[in-house]
């Protein structure tokens, strides 16, 4: 949205380039709330804390961490907005849509995401944090895989290699 925003104020118009820095910064900007989130959720298990004192102690921990990787992440994409030339007006919408997208990002990520987290998340109790089990789903799919070519007569490890 922050980028959207950027845009309509810039003039810029909504091209293929642009529409090309939206979607590279889709994971930039879900990235910086994920790592707020966890962190949070981390600190909640781990320690056995209500959400409102995890949130200020991870923020604690990890603004300084956002703020880096934003600065360093603008710093990459705001010398292609200096470019001169044809290359320059090309690259410029790009350039200029990426950096305050990451900037609006962050922002997000060190003002919202925390409060929502504060007020949103539930209280786990020390040690009661489960465990995602991602390998559960692989193992059955994989079951599931060997089975269907057993019965269609292929034999396993001609499955196993094109996984």
């Amino acid at each position: 949205m922050g980028g959207f925003a950027f845009i309509s104020y810039m003039g810029m118009s909504i091209n293929v380039l642009t529409m090309f820095a939206m979607i590279l910064v889709i994971g930039i900007v879900v990235d910086d709330a994920i790592v707020v989130v966890e962190n949070v959720e981390r600190i909640m298990a781990g320690e056995g804390l209500p959400p409102k004192e995890a949130t200020k102690k991870a923020m604690g921990q990890i603004s300084g961490a956002v703020i880096g990787i934003t600065a360093v992440l603008i710093s990459v994409f705001v010398p292609l907005a200096m470019f001169s030339g044809a290359a320059g007006n090309i690259y410029k919408q790009f350039a200029l849509t990426m950096a305050s997208s990451i900037a609006f990002s962050a922002f997000l990520a060190l003002t919202l995401t925390p409060a929502l987290c504060a007020t949103m998340l539930k209280t786990i109790p020390k040690g009661h944090h489960e465990e995602k089990k991602v390998s559960s789903a692989g193992s059955t799919r994989n079951s599931t895989v060997g089975r269907t070519a057993t019965k269609v007569g292929l034999p396993k490890c001609c499955v196993r290699l094109s996984a």
